[in-house]
């Protein structure tokens, strides 16, 4: 039997919530380092979507997944997302768009 097999669905479940609470808390380092760069943005008059920054981040997150044992399609899906959620509050940030 191996150690995943003698786990209960409980027991697994706890590790995923730890896990999610994991990616909460890197999510709010990443939140707090968008605000560094809308101050940046702002002052610098930038958009807050540049195209070729998304490809780069994207490319580069879909070659360091498999590294990572992570699914290059699941990371390209969350990561898109997340850099969309980004980008609005950029946006909301700097008033673009109102």
């Amino acid at each position: 039997m191996n150690k995943t097999q003698s786990l209960s669905l409980e027991a697994l479940r706890e590790r995923i919530d730890a896990v999610d609470n994991e990616l909460l808390a890197i999510l709010g380092k990443r939140q707090a380092l968008v605000e560094q760069v809308i101050a940046v943005k702002a002052r610098d008059k930038l958009p807050a979507r540049i195209p070729e920054r998304v490809t780069e981040v994207v490319d580069r997150i879909m070659l360091e997944a498999p590294k990572l044992g992570t699914s290059p399609d699941l990371a390209k899906t969350v990561w898109a997302a997340m850099i969309d959620w980004f980008i609005a509050f950029e946006e909301k940030a700097l008033h673009i768009g109102k």
